[in-house]
């Protein structure tokens, strides 16, 4: 074989060996690299199908975005940029309120009273954002309500801005500013609104309402003296709508203020320069509901189309206390009901007065109730006098105005009654002086009935069983409720109740025979009191539980210094004198005596 031959066929060996050996191991590695570059193209391929994905999930997004924003358009108009936002707090704070505010609606939303806690000792809440409501409504060619809208809120100080923007010139501001009590200033800041306003509309709604939660221990109490007060500005007289029942009216006068009042506590809504008529509030009463009673009031804001147009107002939230409430010269103090007349007077100028003096001494109520008792009851001791006087000549003269009336009775019942007014002239005693000094105590009482439950100071005071002066006081929970009366015995009432029969049973002995017939009235009305007491304020079971005391001990010491036959012998003697001229009033009362006697005597005939 030649040499290239041999060459060759080396060449060719060698050339088979190598395919051998790629085949062998070189060509599962390809085989691996490959499959390896397979997914990296299918992943490529998946980035691009995902970035498309998206650029159409952004697409449609933007459709639906511009869809949106083009409703917002077409319901807000020039305040659509409005509709959207987060919802936040702000804090304003002195040392007496904590207030509340969101930028949605630019409104308060919680009042929290720091000196005082609910009956269940939670802090005090005036009311909360669920439960209120705060509207300025107007038209730009487009209802806006601002409840709706989001504000953009800036804090200065105790000073909060709340900014309602159409744009930098156009936009409603309001300005809430805390004072150092319980009043909060509220402006309201038109700016550029002239150009946005129709010029025929010259008013604007403004919406406020509340349901009143419960803060005390007793529900129905509180029921009592919850609703809305009102203030008209012309004659600064202040009424209110039926606290019992639900009710509404349309007040077509210009008014002060609007309380949304509550037994201890009120939120005043005040306009410096008076709400335009008309005004309308309804007060909701449910039965049912967790709250008290659902308030509203619906005011028209006058809008004058000024530039930089601005309305003042102001808040009171705080406590019905008298002299807080006096202290503002607006006539707050009427939210108080001390009663009409002579009845708000006594309490006004001399219990208010009185309590207020004992409270700077001591911090028991109990015992400051036990003084002003003692002091009214020292104060009308002369006339307590007089009446048991009366009382004493009166059971003297029994005997024989029995014998009158035994005389009398069947045939000229009318004659008795002259024949005994003559004995009382003869023996110089006033059948009426028993009676004056009644006169005189029933406005104390009747203020007394007034104040106790409406005294805030008296509010969460504890004295003896009682934990609360201002509400019932209980020793014992009935498993049920008994109608007319309640769910649980009140010592206080029972105290009062029984006392108050004994005071009935020691006056109806010096009765005469014909006022046997009342008798069983005047036990009657001290059971039925015993139902309505109940439920009532325990200081004021306890103020008449003291009074009954008191006059028993009076009349015990009075009637040891009283001579009765004493009394009797300077009768005798009173009769023996000439007999007085008779007065103007006695002779006409003759007169009328003998033509009632004629008229009777007609109709037998």
């Amino acid at each position: 074989m030649k040499q290239y031959d041999k060459n060759s066929l080396i060449g060719l060996l060698l050339m088979g060996f190598i395919l051998i050996i790629f085949n062998t191991y070189f060509f599962p590695q390809s085989e691996e690299v490959t499959e390896k570059e397979v997914p990296t193209t299918v992943a490529v391929e998946n980035y691009e199908l995902n970035i498309a994905q998206k650029e159409t999930e952004i697409i449609a997004d933007a459709i639906v975005d511009s869809i949106i924003n083009k409703q917002y358009v077409n319901q807000y108009g020039i305040f659509a940029n409005t509709v959207n936002g987060k919802e936040h707090e702000t804090i304003l704070e002195n040392e007496k309120i904590k207030i509340f505010f969101s930028n949605r609606g630019g409104r308060i939303t919680s009042v929290i009273l720091k000196e005082f806690q609910t009956h269940d000792s939670l802090p005090l809440s005036l009311f909360d954002k669920d439960s209120s409501r705060f509207n300025l409504q107007f038209t730009t060619g487009h209802s806006i309500n601002t409840a709706d809208l989001y504000f953009e809120s800036s804090k200065n100080g105790n000073t909060l801005s709340m900014k309602l923007l159409a744009d930098a010139n156009h936009y409603v501001e309001y300005i809430y500013t805390l004072n150092e009590d319980y009043l909060v200033d509220f402006d309201i800041h038109l700016v550029g609104m002239e150009n946005l306003i129709p010029s025929g509309v010259n008013y604007m709604n403004l919406d406020w309402e509340m349901k009143t939660p419960q803060t005390e221990k007793s529900k129905s109490n509180q029921d009592m003296y919850t609703g809305i007060y009102y203030q008209y500005q012309a004659d600064k007289e202040v009424d209110y709508l039926s606290l019992t029942s639900s009710d509404e009216e349309k007040i077509n006068s210009k008014l002060s203020w609007v309380a949304f009042k509550q037994q201890f506590f009120s939120c005043i809504f005040i306009a410096k320069n008076g709400f335009e008529k008309p005004t309308n509030l309804v007060s909701d009463k449910n039965e049912n509901s967790k709250y008290i009673k659902n308030l509203s009031a619906h005011f028209e804001l006058s809008y004058l189309h000024k530039t930089n147009e601005q309305l003042n107002f102001s808040f009171y939230f705080g406590p019905n206390n008298f002299k807080e409430l006096k202290r503002h010269n607006a006539g707050f103090e009427e939210l108080i009901p001390l009663g009409w007349g002579i009845f708000g007077w006594v309490n006004q100028y001399i219990i208010i007065n009185i309590f207020d003096f004992l409270s700077k001494y001591m911090s028991n109520y109990g015992l400051i109730i036990l003084l002003l008792t003692i002091i009214i009851k020292l104060a009308l001791s002369p006339f307590t006098y007089k009446a048991y006087l009366s009382q004493a000549k009166m059971k003297v003269l029994k005997p024989e105005i029995d014998k009158i009336t035994e005389k009398h009775k069947k045939k000229e019942p009318m004659k008795a009654q002259q024949e005994t007014m003559a004995l009382y002239k003869k023996a110089g005693v006033n059948p009426m002086g028993g009676c004056l000094p009644m006169l005189v105590q029933f406005p104390i009482l009747i203020a007394m009935f007034r104040f106790f439950p409406a005294s805030i100071e008296l509010r969460q005071k504890s004295f003896l069983w009682a934990d609360d002066l201002s509400s019932y006081d209980s020793i014992l929970d009935l498993p049920w409720d008994i109608p007319f009366y309640g769910d649980h015995v009140s010592l206080f009432t029972l105290l009062m109740t029984i006392s108050t029969i004994m005071y009935t049973k020691m006056n109806s002995q010096s009765m005469g025979g014909q006022m046997e017939q009342m008798k069983w009235i005047m036990y009657l009305m001290p059971v039925m009191f015993l139902g309505f007491f109940n439920n009532y304020a325990a200081a004021l079971s306890y103020y008449y539980f003291l009074a009954n005391i008191f006059t028993f001990s009076q009349q015990y010491f009075m009637k040891r210094f009283i001579d009765e036959d004493a009394i009797l012998a300077q009768l005798e003697v009173n009769k023996k004198k000439p007999a007085k001229p008779k007065s103007k009033f006695q002779k006409k009362l003759e007169e009328m005596q003998r033509n009632q006697e004629k008229k009777m005597k007609n109709r037998k005939k």
